[in-house]
């Protein structure tokens, strides 16, 4: 069966992954990874076996042309990216504790992914798609977090759906007073939003039960939260529940939550959900643990392996995966 294209909008940069460190602690040198939120994305599903797309804007620039040879490589349509002289693609340094947990130094501002409009959507981006994947980090400035939401009506213009993970990284916000506002101006348009569990504490700021409130009001009809190693839970309009996940031994966290978008939606294109029978789909529960686990299945191998596009798993693996760990 053909599976009908996930596209994926955003992101895409260089991860500088620390090796080795000197008498001080500090970095003897950073190797470069293919990284990016959305990027990630589109490149999980491709190694899943679906048909993944990226758009998004990347310098003219040695390291926009990385980008470009290893999503290709990955199997991603990039079809849809726009390339700039106005600005450098842009690059991320990783810092990593012992347990693998991320931190990131970015070097961006202005960096071409900032620069993409909506009027950089080409006319056929939208046609066939199954779901628009999107996340805040493209909404940190006015014009970009525009584009974003245009993004998402196209894609429900078209009969796909939406899904946005918040990605929050506190330091692309900083010339924001409270951008949660900001961020509120996506959530709204998603179908499926995926949070991880810091991520709801820091926009449930009048506690959860008025989140969820404000959540239902607005188009979303599945959230999901993850937090690591503890159980992951999932909340419609009228049931909610959690499942355990897998324990892995973390030797990098960096795209975790991203190879577990990745099989979530996979999965979802997979049995030809979209938009039309998505709350079909969320009421079957065995359905819906299924898909989970196959997600959770693949955020457990990711953080087993270093960098981004890197640490992405075959359908095959987390098949394997998921058959030793019943």
């Amino acid at each position: 069966m053909t599976m009908r294209p996930i596209l994926c909008f955003g992101e895409a940069l260089i991860d500088f992954h620390p090796e080795g460190t000197d008498d001080h602690g500090f970095a003897r040198a950073f190797v470069p990874f293919a990284g990016g939120g959305q990027a990630n994305v589109a490149v999980g599903v491709a190694r899943l076996g679906g048909e993944a797309h990226f758009v998004g804007m990347l310098g003219q620039d040695r390291f926009g042309d990385f980008l470009i040879d290893r999503l290709q490589r990955a199997g991603v349509d990039t079809h849809h990216v726009v390339r700039t002289a106005d600005a450098p693609t842009a690059l991320a340094f990783v810092q990593l504790d012992a347990d693998g947990e991320r931190s990131f130094s970015f070097y961006r501002p202005p960096s071409a992914d900032m620069l993409f409009r909506s009027e950089h959507f080409r006319d056929d981006a939208f046609d066939g798609i199954a779901l628009l994947h999107a996340c805040s980090l493209s909404m940190s400035e006015p014009e970009l977090a525009e584009a974003t939401r245009e993004g998402m009506r196209r894609a429900q213009a078209a009969d796909a759906l939406v899904s946005f993970d918040l990605n929050l990284r506190p330091a692309r916000w900083s010339h924001h007073d409270d951008p949660r506002s900001v961020m509120w101006s996506g959530l709204e348009l998603a179908d499926l939003v995926k949070l991880s569990d810091d991520e709801l504490d820091y926009l449930a700021v009048d506690g959860e039960d008025a989140f969820l409130e404000r959540l239902w009001r607005g188009r979303t009809r599945l959230l999901v939260v993850t937090g690591g190693s503890a159980p992951l839970r999932w909340f419609v309009r009228d049931a909610d529940g959690e499942m355990p996940v897998y324990d892995s031994a973390v030797i990098d966290s960096t795209a975790a939550g991203d190879a577990f978008v990745a099989g979530l939606l996979h999965r979802l294109v997979e049995q030809d959900i979209d938009a039309r029978n998505f709350d079909a789909f969320i009421m079957e529960l065995p359905r819906l643990h299924a898909t989970l686990r196959f997600a959770a299945a693949c955020g457990a191998i990711t953080v087993t392996r270093r960098g981004s596009f890197a640490a992405m798993p075959t359908a095959k693996e987390v098949e394997t995966y998921m058959d030793e760990r019943p």
